[in-house]
């Protein structure tokens, strides 16, 4: 997984690379949105994925670093990239994480373990894995399951694609 390792300075950008769908395999529109610490430094990028052409978000993929803030959910908390999700929708309802199960998937070569949250919200499929960066990617979808199909679709992303004109 040599395209998981860490980049040395992208001052603009995330420090880490970003594994998501490439926005040229999708066919709505593509928001990015970064998540600055107070020193300058990146703590997670997030990818809102809109099919429906601004009717709203259909999957939103996070990559967060270890040490992250984002990262530290209590109990039964959903994950950073739920709230996300439920806030582009103008959902306001509560919801909740009610299990987990952890199960292996293939990406290419590389076995995932993948841990899917079931949550108190039937309409959102949340997945989560660590991968060999120890980053964090998290991927929850509206209204449509996470097969594993998805995760052949997932590769490293160019770090021009999150740089500051």
């Amino acid at each position: 997984m040599s395209f998981l390792r860490r980049r040395s300075a992208t001052p603009a950008g995330p420090d880490f690379d970003v594994l998501a769908m490439d926005p040229g395999d999708w066919p709505g529109n593509l928001g990015a949105g970064l998540l600055p610490a107070p020193d300058g430094s990146c703590q997670g990028v997030f990818l809102r994925y809109d099919l429906f052409g601004g009717r709203g978000p259909a999957m939103i993929i996070g990559n967060l670093p270890e040490g992250s803030p984002a990262r530290e959910v209590a109990e039964g908390e959903i994950p950073f990239e739920v709230a996300q999700l439920l806030l582009a929708l103008e959902n306001d309802e509560e919801v909740t994480v009610v299990g987990t199960e952890d199960m292996p998937v293939m990406q290419g070569d590389n076995l995932l373990i993948v841990r899917r949250l079931k949550l108190s919200e039937g309409r959102i499929s949340c997945v989560q894995f660590d991968r060999s960066d120890n980053v964090l990617v998290t991927i929850a979808a509206w209204d449509r399951p996470i097969t594993d199909d998805l995760y052949a679709l997932l590769k490293p992303l160019p770090a021009e694609l999150f740089q500051q004109a």
